[in-house]
């Protein structure tokens, strides 16, 4: 059975069975601050578990793309290592939300593995919770008799508060669940060990395919338990196993869910991969075999996150993602011997597989094949610069030990990854120290967590039931009573105060635009809000302190000059946006943006630099729609589909719901939650401050609207008159900056000569000084020039001596430098490297350096250090 073919008799079921079939959420979350990337089937439904938001459906079924490589769920280490775990995988799931529980959930799962999919009964297994003294749930019995009705009682097992309890995080939902596991092994190995004996041993065909997860408590900050108003069902079947059963193998990785991409790469690099059958193969073989399941598990985590908007960086979720896709170059730079980018050409292959039922890999090919190269290049560059600065590592070791702190610099500064500096080192006869690159890596990992630790405690509910309204499209000001309080304690913002209002005029951060800020105001206080977000369907604002009446009655008042300029970016970017379009091309997209009330930041699609000529069309354009008055047509809880059809822009990477929101200001129409001009006259002026890559085929412009245009004309305003003044009131400002510019250059012609006169002079007289040291040209000397003409000066002086170890010094600044040069052939016979000089001798003027080992370089902050530096300089050549 094709892998398409399992997915569609999936959701084929459950649709029979009463089930509404709703497409995947995009695998980056952008409005849940818990999570960086969708985990499991359940998180786009959080927000109905937890009792704040009302399904389409109380029966839901989908197949969902996650991704576990951050937090809780981190499955990369051990993906190409071992044939079942992965970054990305679909998960195929089912949900019941206070609708039906355990008895249909179980009799559904049975009937779909064994009459739809036709798997053996005598291949499964299947596990309900033994219970916990620890938090009072007794043994599910329930689950156990509806099991005895389905399956002999010698395949139902009892599992663990570790297995067979399931829990969202730290707090919420939760309960217990009842998994089933396929047993996958031949006839002889079943008959010499029972596949019982094997369920959640980590054995590669006995698999858990499905869990059945029974939601019916909450877990409390406290750690206790209480029981949730509904019980729900939250099901998860992982789609990548379940193809391994059906198709009779043995690894996911021989299913064909992976071999069209395994087939590319084989093709590529030349190399052949082994199905999982094959017993017995080298080792050389296996590291292969390894690197290519990492590649082709990898390709697909990557292509869809940046399918999905996001892209690659170094901060947060576009880390990881290139932490994913380093790891894949990687493997195949050292196992695959790939010294090119070769990863982006799977692109292809992936999107004509799986376009079809994920229309955004498929649409977005091009900017994820683009931007995977650029990585690729980047990456192999960074390789290189490893390999150099590895190197330098060896030539200042002495003994065949590197230390483990130097390796982990490397990788950590450099991204050069542990296994390769271990597998280059041992090629020379020499490791590094493991215990110490731990402890590195560990003291970085306490710092991180550190920085990040936050500890929440359980909402404090004062109104039970209340369903929060927004109101902030229509006032900026409203009377309110708080429904709910929390307290929040984490590293970064200390302590902080989560209030939830029963209606609110604050406009929570999303779709780019920054939360509102302040104030809450009752007859006896006022208490600032800093800042507004949402989480799981509720608005959160939050405030330094709590009021002293909780229950008073407050009005909720909002920054209404932050909030005006906040909107003015917001509808100048969605004018921007069609400017582009028009003038660049259609194949514009926005890829991602900001705003708040200082500046607006819009990344987009394009394949090459915009030329000033084409910003300036821009700005022209977004102008003249500004000086046209266009009033803001607004249309709420219209059907997604019509909207569409009226020409509305969609987003990728953004969930939209069966009704959306649509801005119009004359023929700009965008689906958008944010808030707006009433008429673009209210933008009074747009102005591009920069244009500039972000990644392979995708630009970014920052721009500035209303009062950041008045503050930037004001301040250039002021600097043309400090030009003047400084000119002495030139009739004509321009000219008489050229006219200077022209005198700069003609003197900086006579300084240059008179430099290059003098480091003559000072060459000439320096080749008397040269000592003759274990038959070395010898030299360090402290010298009246500046720092590039002191580097030149040794360069100069270097090449016209044979066998020379120079080491020059100067101040520049009241600042000193020193730079060495040693002749390559001293370099190679003589075990001499500039760069660990300048290492060295940095200490005494308090700096530091590096280079070449021929030619290296330094600067510090202690000019009082030179004699002294220059003194040990001796050292290196006796």
């Amino acid at each position: 059975m094709k892998s398409q073919d399992v997915r569609k008799q999936f959701l084929d079921f459950f649709k029979s069975n009463g089930h509404l079939i709703v497409p995947s959420a995009p695998i980056v979350l952008k409005d849940d601050p818990t999570l960086m990337f969708n985990n499991s089937g359940m998180a786009q439904f959080k927000e109905y578990f937890l009792g704040n938001g009302t399904p389409k459906s109380k029966r839901i079924a989908d197949t969902q793309k996650c991704l576990r490589v951050s937090g809780k769920h981190n499955d990369l280490e051990d993906v190409g290592f071992d044939t079942y775990h992965h970054t990305m995988f679909e998960m195929l799931g089912n949900w019941s939300f206070g609708d039906y529980f355990k008895k249909e959930a179980i009799n559904w799962a049975w009937t779909l593995l064994t009459e739809v999919y036709k798997i053996p009964k005598e291949n499964l297994y299947v596990s309900v919770f033994e219970g916990s003294k620890e938090d009072n749930v007794p043994f599910d019995q329930e689950a156990w008799d509806i099991w005895k009705t389905l399956i002999d009682e010698d395949r139902i097992i009892l599992g663990n508060k570790k297995d067979n309890f399931w829990e969202m995080g730290d707090q919420g939902p939760c309960g217990p669940c009842s998994e089933i596991h396929v047993d996958l092994r031949s006839e002889e190995e079943k008959a010499l060990v029972t596949g019982k004996s094997l369920v959640n041993n980590d054995h590669p065909q006995v698999v858990e395919i499905w869990n059945n997860v029974f939601m019916e408590f909450n877990r409390k900050a406290d750690g206790s338990l209480e029981k949730l108003p509904a019980q729900h069902v939250d099901t998860g079947m992982g789609f990548e196993r379940l193809c391994m059963a059906l198709q009779g193998k043995t690894s996911n990785y021989d299913t064909d869910v992976f071999t069209p991409l395994i087939e590319k790469v084989e093709q590529i690099t030349g190399l052949k991969y082994t199905a999982d059958e094959i017993k017995n193969i080298s080792e050389e073989q296996n590291k292969t075999n390894i690197a290519i399941r990492v590649i082709v598990d990898h390709v697909r985590a990557v292509a869809f996150a940046i399918a999905d908007g996001q892209l690659p960086s170094n901060t947060g979720a576009g880390y990881v993602i290139r932490r994913i896709l380093r790891r894949a170059i990687r493997y195949g730079f050292t196992f695959l011997n790939t010294k090119e980018p070769f990863i982006n050409k799977l692109v292809e292959v992936l999107a004509n597989q799986m376009g079809e039922f994920f229309p955004e890999i498929k649409s977005q090919q091009q900017l994820v094949t683009n931007v995977i190269r650029e990585e690729e290049a980047s990456f192999l560059r960074t390789l290189d610069q490893g390999l150099q600065l590895l190197d330098n590592v060896i030539a200042q070791t002495s003994g065949s030990e590197v230390s483990g702190a130097k390796a982990f610099e490397l990788y950590d500064t450099f991204g050069f990854p542990k296994d390769l500096t271990a597998l280059i080192l041992k090629e020379k006869g020499m490791s590094f120290n493991e215990e110490e690159f731990d402890a590195s890596m560990q003291e970085q990992k306490n710092r991180s967590r550190a920085a990040s630790e936050v500890s929440t405690e359980d909402w404090s509910v004062l109104i039970p039931g209340n369903v929060e309204t927004f109101v902030g499209y229509d006032q900026l000001e409203n009377d309110v009573k708080i429904t709910r309080i929390r307290k929040v304690d984490s590293k970064k913002d200390g302590i902080l105060y989560q209030i939830v209002l029963d209606n609110t005029p604050f406009y929570p951060e999303g779709g780019g635009q920054v939360g509102d800020k302040g104030t809450l105001v009752s007859a006896n206080e006022t208490i600032e809000i800093i800042d507004t977000k949402k989480e799981n369907n509720l608005i959160l604002h939050f405030a330094k302190q709590l009021p002293e009446n909780i229950n008073a009655s407050f009005t909720a008042k909002v920054d209404t000059a932050l909030r005006f300029d906040s909107q003015s970016n917001h509808s100048a970017t969605h004018l921007m946006h069609q400017a582009l379009r028009a003038i660049l091309g259609t194949h514009v997209e926005q890829k991602g943006s900001l705003v708040n009330p200082n500046y607006l930041r819009f990344d987009f699609s394009h394949f090459s630099k915009v030329t000033d000529a084409e910003l300036k069309q821009v700005e022209d354009f977004v102008n003249a729609r500004i000086q046209e008055q266009l009033p803001l047509i607004e249309r709420r809880n219209i059907p997604i589909q019509q909207a569409l059809d009226e020409g509305a822009m969609a987003l990728f990477g953004e969930k939209y719901g069966d009704s959306v929101r649509a801005i119009k200001f004359g023929e700009s129409m965008e689906l958008c939650g944010g808030t707006h001009v009433k008429n673009t006259a209210e933008i009074w002026h747009f102005k591009i401050k920069s244009e500039g890559a972000v990644a392979a085929g995708i630009r970014r412009i920052e721009a500035i609207t209303n009062q950041g245009v008045k503050d930037y004309f004001a301040k250039q305003e002021s600097t043309l008159q400090e030009i003047n003044e400084a000119l002495k009131n030139p009739q004509d400002t321009i000219k008489a900056v050229v006219s200077l510019q022209d005198d700069n250059a003609k003197l900086k012609k006579q300084v240059e000569q008179l430099l290059k006169e003098k480091v003559g002079a000072l060459k000439n007289e320096l080749e008397k000084n040269f000592e003759v040291v274990n038959g070395i040209n010898f030299l360090a000397k402290q010298v009246d020039l500046s720092m590039a003409s002191t580097k030149e000066l040794a360069s100069v002086l270097g090449n016209s001596k044979a066998d020379s170890f120079i080491v020059l010094a100067s101040i520049e600044d009241g600042l000193p430098n020193i730079h060495c040069f040693i002749s390559k052939e001293l370099v190679a016979a003589k075990s001499l490297n500039a760069n660990a000089v300048i290492k060295e001798l940095g200490k005494y003027i308090d700096g530091n350096g590096g280079g070449q080992p021929f030619f290296a370089s330094g600067k510090g902050k202690n000019a009082n250090g030179i004699a002294e530096a220059l003194s040990h300089a001796v050292e290196f050549v006796k």
